[in-house]
């Protein structure tokens, strides 16, 4: 005989009315309430009604937001292509999205931009943004109202989100420093490039590059670390500027946007100079094919998106609330022969 929310409440000594908040993770219960209705569910056997709950989603307006760095960023068009994909697949439960877009890396306009999401009426929340102590407690306050949050293509592990749906960022950056010891045997005088020190991304395909260049027994130095927030003029401006204070340089990490400004740099310098990029983007796939870069290393920005929006779709649809398992994409190196194979 299956466990029903009557068996639950009887249990737990609380209204029928009660346990349904508790199993639907809407708020106006006591948390230590809450917590007993969960453990007893679980101790009972409880099975969600997943069927009925989609039978019911029917009849509901269920609107996710998601929230982006900027949308002039190439990258996160092919991301919001995943989002799209995933609402055109769950339209007939009425499900749609709304995007937000924070202005690239400045940290108030994120905190801003998450505090107009908290004031609005959403069913869930795909982000990417900042992983920062302040940023977290917005992404918190959101969680504590009962609302699934999402981390998309770059974590904020300690913010409450059910999941993260993205890339191993340390493992590509790890495969960068692989493919460049294949290609370079000569001492490595290195220059990075992050779009910005706030995003956990960013920093973690740092720590992968150089520790794959560690495990290699490589002669390497990393010449200078700058940011460029994801800009081509500024990755342009700070790379020809770094190029010409350490003609050294032979090697240029580029941890997110802004390919296309380095490019343009190294072809100024006129000498050889190894340009490592990501993603399978207009500028990066130009400079691919002309020689420039050797390889690019993608991560599958579509499927981040539509994953995000699957992953909220799925706990709404649990009663009783599941842990949900993180998405990793795939780390698939591309060259200039297979840029149209994968």
């Amino acid at each position: 005989m299956s466990v029903t929310i009557k068996d639950i409440a009887e249990k737990a000594g609380v209204s029928r009315g009660t346990v349904d908040r508790v199993l639907h993770n809407r708020s106006g219960v006591n948390a230590a309430v809450a917590a007993r209705v969960k453990d007893i569910a679980r101790e009972l056997g409880f099975i969600p009604n997943r069927a009925g709950k989609v039978l019911a989603a029917r009849k509901q307006n269920i609107k996710f937001a998601c929230l982006l760095p900027n949308a002039s960023i190439p990258f996160f068009s092919q991301v919001i292509k995943g989002f799209e994909r995933a609402q055109k697949e769950l339209g007939d439960f009425g499900v749609t999205l709304k995007l937000f877009y924070a202005a690239k890396y400045d940290e108030q306009n994120h905190i801003d931009a998450i505090r107009r999401i908290s004031r609005g009426k959403f069913s869930g929340v795909c982000l990417t943004t900042l992983d920062t102590p302040e940023v977290q407690f917005e992404v918190n306050k959101i969680v504590q109202k009962g609302i699934p949050v999402v981390s998309v293509n770059t974590d904020i592990p300690d913010s409450g989100r059910i999941c993260y749906v993205g890339t191993d960022y340390f493992r590509s950056g790890k495969t960068a420093a692989g493919m460049l010891c294949l290609i370079n045997k000569e001492k490595i005088n290195v220059l990075i490039l992050a779009g910005s020190y706030n995003m956990r991304g960013h920093k973690e395909r740092i720590k992968g590059f150089v520790s794959g260049l560690e495990s290699h027994n490589v002669d390497f130095i990393v010449a200078d670390k700058i940011e460029s927030f994801d800009d081509d003029e500024t990755a342009y401006e700070k790379t020809r500027a770094a190029l010409k204070s350490n003609p050294k340089i032979n090697c240029v990490f580029v941890a997110s946007a802004g390919a296309g400004g380095v490019c343009r740099a190294v072809q100024e310098c006129g000498k050889k100079i190894n340009v490592l990029a990501f993603d399978e983007v207009p500028q990066v796939t130009e400079f691919l094919k002309s020689g420039l870069i050797d390889f690019t290393i993608d991560q599958e920005p579509e499927m981040q998106g539509y994953i995000g929006i699957m992953r909220l779709w799925s706990w709404l649809m649990e009663e009783g609330k599941r842990d949900s398992k993180d998405y990793i994409t795939q780390t698939v190196i591309k060259i200039a022969e297979n840029m149209d194979a994968i």
